[in-house]
């Protein structure tokens, strides 16, 4: 069955700086934490979405289990090249069936991993966190990572008072994967996400529960939003989140559009990755 946008990882190398930016663009961001394989991350919510900014903070932490590989070690990895949109995670009600059916796909990356970790309300009260994660792999994109993610205590991490933003932005319009030729990702795109893609003459879109993935050349790119596309070197990268923003005027007179003056591509204001810490926002008008 099709599955929603659930979150994306913005990989950085300086954790704090990432969460100053996402401040000062107007969002409200949470708490540090801090995971038990060395990685770090603070958490940016929408409802039903959030955006993971995390950098591996402790590597002599790292083990041998799933989590710590194919999450803690490839976002090490990941940051010793770049940093940006590491990973594209989308929601699952069943981690372990939805690890069948990557497996029976051919596109399963590893065996199912759970963790959990305490979190916080606002007033302070702790609170168990968990989740369970069903990893795919589409060969032709080393430097993107795909998740499901199940989550066993929704009604302890998911909070309206952290999805108020100053900024406007109410909702997550998407995701935006680059390819030098989007058509050899278009088989494990559907089967990842579980819905059918359509396709144009420079890539594709896959329309999901909650956002779209748009999978698009690198020309296509910088034509829809003004900005270079990330080095594709080794293959297809994830390059852009798209949000909803309710008032433009709020963007507009963010501290951070300040300093950046921003970059309208039509009705949409861009900040590209020089000026994001290697991602691509997007703010596009709507309720």
């Amino acid at each position: 069955m099709p599955r929603g946008l659930d979150h994306i990882v913005h990989a950085v190398r300086d954790l704090d700086a990432a969460a100053d930016l996402y401040r000062r663009l107007g969002f409200t961001v949470g708490a540090r934490n801090r995971h038990p394989w060395g990685t770090h991350n603070y958490i940016v919510q929408l409802p039903g979405f959030f955006i993971e900014l995390l950098t591996l903070a402790e590597p002599d932490k790292l083990g041998s289990d799933g989590i710590s590989k194919m999450f803690g070690a490839y976002n090490g990895d990941f940051l010793k090249r770049a940093e940006g949109l590491s990973l594209l995670i989308l929601e699952s009600r069943d981690a372990i069936a939805d690890a069948a059916g990557f497996r029976k796909a051919g596109i399963a990356a590893a065996e199912v991993v759970r963790f959990e970790r305490e979190g916080k309300r606002p007033d302070g009260t702790p609170v168990k966190v968990a989740f369970s994660l069903a990893f795919a792999e589409d060969k032709g994109a080393p430097d993107l990572h795909f998740a499901v993610c199940q989550q066993h205590y929704p009604e302890n991490f998911w909070n309206p008072a952290f999805q108020q933003h100053a900024n406007s932005v109410s909702a997550i319009a998407g995701a935006v994967i680059v390819a030098d030729e989007p058509r050899k990702h278009l088989d494990f795109m559907q089967s990842f996400s579980g819905a059918a893609a359509q396709q144009g003459d420079n890539g594709f879109v896959i329309t999901t529960l909650r956002g779209a993935v748009d999978v698009m050349t690198p020309g296509a790119f910088t034509r829809r939003f003004g900005v270079a596309a990330p080095d594709m070197r080794r293959g297809a990268r994830l390059a852009a989140i798209r949000f909803i923003a309710a008032d433009a005027s709020l963007l507009q007179s963010a501290p951070e559009f300040a300093g950046m003056a921003g970059l309208y591509a039509g009705n949409a204001a861009v900040i590209g990755a020089e000026d994001a810490m290697g991602a691509v926002l997007v703010f596009e008008p709507g309720a």
